[in-house]
């Protein structure tokens, strides 16, 4: 039962830090934040384990499970601002 209340939390903040870093923190609501963060894992994961070997988790803190969230995060985000508005950020 901590692991997913670990993960909501840590998928809240790494969504929240990746919807700052890509200037759409104002359209999305604590909801939206912690999807994305915790998609934004699962695609870090999918992601960092083939190119650098390694592997993070959202139900167990690490920081490098909060950089790989934070990143895949930020993929999902540029992928949906792509497909609404045409550009990246």
């Amino acid at each position: 039962m901590s692991g997913w209340i670990i993960a909501i939390i840590v998928g809240g903040v790494a969504g929240w830090l990746a919807s700052m870093f890509m200037k759409r923190d104002g359209s999305m609501g604590l909801i939206a934040n912690v999807v994305v963060g915790c998609v934004g894992s699962l695609i870090g994961n999918a992601l960092a384990g083939p190119l650098f070997g390694v592997q993070g988790s959202v139900q167990q803190f690490s920081a490098i499970g909060l950089v790989i969230a934070v990143g895949g995060a930020v993929v999902l985000l540029a992928v949906v601002n792509l497909i609404q508005r045409g550009r990246l950020t």
